[in-house]
């Protein structure tokens, strides 16, 4: 009875061991599958302040609540399973979907800048004339922050499935999903702190120790959220061009392009010593923006430009070439 009871409890043991491992595991994995996304986390994060741009400071936090928990349904309820079964089953329709997501990507950056030189830029400080129209608004606003959301974690999520690829099918949706919620309280936290940094600003300005201080962040934060716009549309560019040049290489639908800037990439890195692998990151950067500059260029033209395409108000460009010539 008791070599039983012993044989029995050395087996806990050795499953509890097993499990031990397998947590291990899975947290080692999601850390890689995290790291190497870094990049794309680090673009979310620019991205997604410049649609609080000019918005009641009262309801910063709270549409950065809404944007966040659509971050997460999009990672976990419409990504993870998507990237699973497109893995397993098709796993050839993966870069196809993410090159019309890197298109969207270089469309909206193309869009801004075209907005800024055209004079027809909204951002997102328009005054409104009720509380209803606030509230279509601020719904309007989250919206699109959402959905350019649902661009970036897909990319973030193929990333991390690419690094676990190996991984057997479960433990491969532990491990991503792992990835998503960590990623999306990063992001998130990290988006709250930047937007609120003026309200910390005024608490220590009104500290006689730390008055200065405060005044200063003050003071800067209207420069800091403006070049976090800035940022916010190279990265879309650069993120989408990223896209599609990898995407062009991997469906071996024009392969030259990748080749030709990894060579180059690869050349810089060689070349520069310490520097080579921030400067071929640079270059290879660098030319992914040129690209998602160019087919943004494209897309907006096809979009704002020709007869069938609209503003977004919804006015036709022979509308608003009439409207022109009128004055």
């Amino acid at each position: 009875m008791s070599g039983g009871l012993f044989a029995l409890l050395d087996d806990i043991a050795a499953m509890a061991r097993l499990a031990a491992a397998s947590v291990d595991d899975v947290a080692a994995a999601a850390g890689r599958a995290s790291a190497k996304s870094a990049g794309v986390v680090v673009d979310d994060t620019a991205v997604t302040p410049q649609y609080l741009e000019g918005v009641d400071p009262s309801r910063e936090l709270p549409m950065i609540k809404k944007i966040a928990i659509g971050s997460i349904r999009n990672k976990l309820i419409f990504i993870l399973p998507a990237a699973l079964l497109l893995s397993q089953f098709v796993p050839g329709l993966i870069s196809p979907i993410l090159m019309l997501g890197g298109s969207y990507l270089c469309f909206e950056g193309a869009e801004k800048i075209w907005g800024k030189i055209s004079g027809h830029d909204e951002g997102h400080a328009e005054p409104v004339a009720s509380k209803g129209d606030a509230s279509a608004q601020e719904d309007e606003v989250t919206s699109n922050a959402i959905r350019t959301d649902f661009i970036l974690s897909a990319e973030i999520m193929i990333i991390a499935l690419k690094e676990v690829a190996d991984e057997g099918f479960v433990s491969r949706a532990v491990i991503l999903a792992v990835v998503a919620v960590l990623i999306t309280l990063a992001v998130y936290g990290v988006v709250a702190l930047i937007v609120k940094m003026d309200d910390v600003g005024l608490h220590l300005a009104q500290k006689e120790l730390t008055e200065t201080l405060g005044q200063g962040m003050v003071k800067a934060m209207p420069k800091v959220l403006a070049a976090i716009g800035v940022i916010g549309t190279v990265a879309m560019l650069w993120v989408g061009g990223h896209i599609i040049l990898v995407g062009l290489e991997e469906t071996h639908w024009l392969p030259q392009p990748y080749e030709w800037v990894h060579h180059l990439e690869e050349q810089v890195a060689g070349a520069t010593g310490a520097l080579g692998g921030v400067l071929g990151w640079l270059t290879n950067t660098f030319f992914s923006f040129l690209l998602g500059l160019a087919w943004g260029a494209v897309l907006v033209a096809i979009w704002h430009v020709l007869p069938f395409g609209k503003d977004k108000h919804g006015v036709s460009a022979e509308a608003r070439a009439e409207g022109a010539s009128s004055h």
